[in-house]
């Protein structure tokens, strides 16, 4: 029986880990936080569900323009909704502790040995746990990343503080400078400013998110100013420090913000520093990550790597593909290498943003032909109906075969709408099967099969 130890219980981890146990392999997982890491007990799940919440709030606020309101007021109003963050943060811990038993069930059940203990790597086939020797065949590596932290912006986890230390605050925060304008930044700046918070996003760069679609940011940013918030552009953060009643932000320019509360979303830094890697022949790169090839291979024989650690698009789903590769790889199964230009991405803002294959950057600098169509969402008639304004359904298509090449979505819950473009991408189908394919009428995803049309070619000379 080949025996596997997986350091990490994240969903690089643990989703290795059930496709080992279900191939018959002895399995141990070591993992000092508990079954699902940090993924699932103090960054993805935590966030996600935080914005859930703030979505709610959002869509009260928004539901006059549908022409419901409040009643009992002099006026027909009783007020703004209000959100109670002890309840809030409080529902936030217990759903990540829930999910988090829910994998060790899982575990559990298929015959994997969780172990709750820092983990490191003695050589590529012992791994220690605590003060427990781990021999093994093979050896997965999913450690994770950790925010990154600047010497001149240090968290006190009061009133300036990483993502991970939000839940613990007592209050809504009044007003919250957010540093950093990628993915997380926008994600919880969003959130905030909806459920109250006076919100200041200082973005380094021209616009937010600026590795993201720019015609998905420009909506994004719109909206967040619509809304109210202070979005600073160009303005690169020098320092943070606390002042007696909140903190101020120095800029590099000089100028200076206040607020409440900071927080620091600068990127992340691979958990790979003292755990044996190097001294076992596992190469890293300049910034710490495990290199590792298409099938999760590190340098070192016998041992993978998956997740955040590698630098290879820090995505869960991402992760969990690298771990089940590794699983397949070393135990001999068929398997496909990692395809990126299949994976499909979000951004939980709202609207969410969602993405999948090639680019509109990629396009424009004539790196890939393509036939582009975009659908402003305010056209759809469901969008319509529920008074959503915001977003639109973008897709590329080669421009003789019409094979989709990838597809970009702005619009409430795009998460769930850009399957649809990313079943299209991993499958080859062209925009003729795609336009042929029925959607419910009147729904959101019937932008889709309509950018489709807009894409297809004319079968008769002259077209029709």
């Amino acid at each position: 029986m080949t025996r596997i130890a997986i350091i990490g219980g994240g969903p690089g981890g643990y989703e290795a880990a059930l496709v080992a146990a279900q191939l018959g392999a002895q399995v141990t997982v070591v993992e000092q936080d508990g079954p699902g890491g940090a993924c699932v007990l103090t960054d993805c799940v935590p966030s996600k569900t935080l914005i859930a919440t703030s979505a709610r709030k959002q869509a009260l606020l928004d539901a006059a323009a549908l022409g419901v309101h409040y009643s009992g007021g002099p006026d027909g109003d009783v007020g703004t909704p209000v959100a109670d963050m002890p309840l809030v943060n409080r529902r936030v811990k217990e759903l990540a502790r829930a999910q988090s038993t829910d994998i060790a069930a899982r575990l559990a059940a298929e015959g994997v040995e969780v172990v709750r203990a820092p983990g490191r790597l003695v050589d590529p086939q012992v791994v220690r746990a605590g003060d427990r020797t781990i021999r093994a065949d093979v050896v997965i590596v999913a450690t994770g990343a950790t925010p990154r932290i600047l010497p001149t912006a240090e968290p006190d986890g009061e009133r300036i503080l990483t993502w991970r230390q939000m839940y613990d605050l007592a209050e809504l925060p009044e007003h919250l400078i957010v540093v950093g304008s990628g993915v997380t930044g926008a994600e919880f700046a969003g959130a905030y400013r909806s459920l109250g918070s006076e919100v200041t996003l200082v973005s380094s760069r021209d616009r937010m998110m600026p590795n993201e679609d720019a015609d998905a940011a420009e909506v994004l940013e719109e909206v967040y100013r619509r809304r109210g918030m202070n979005v600073m552009g160009r303005s690169r953060a020098e320092s943070v420090k606390r002042t007696a009643d909140g903190v101020v932000v120095t800029l590099e320019d000089g100028r200076t913000a206040e607020g409440s509360h900071c927080l620091m979303t600068v990127g992340m830094i691979p958990n790979t520093a003292g755990i044996g890697l190097q001294e076992a022949g596992v190469t890293l790169d300049r910034g710490g990550f495990i290199q590792v090839d298409k099938v999760s291979r590190t340098s070192a024989p016998g041992v993978y790597a998956a997740g955040d650690c590698t630098g290879v698009l820090m995505l869960a789903s991402v992760a969990a593909m690298q771990g089940r590769i590794a699983v397949w790889h070393a135990l001999g199964e068929a398997v496909q290498p990692l395809r990126l230009a299949t994976v499909a991405s979000n951004i939980f803002t709202d609207p969410e943003i969602a993405a999948v294959g090639v680019t509109q950057r990629a396009i424009e600098a004539g790196e890939i032909d393509a036939n582009v169509v975009k659908l402003p969402l305010a056209t759809n008639a469901r969008a319509k109906m529920q008074g959503f304004h915001d977003g639109f359904v973008k897709l590329f298509c080669r421009p003789h075969t019409g094979i989709i090449l990838g597809g970009v979505v702005v619009a409430p819950r795009a998460s769930e709408l850009i399957l649809a473009v990313s079943v299209a991408v991993q499958q080859r189908l062209t925009v003729d099967q795609l336009a042929h394919t029925f959607a419910v009428y009147p729904s959101l995803s019937g932008s889709v099969t309509e950018a489709a049309r807009r894409l297809m070619q004319p079968t008769t000379p002259g077209g029709i």
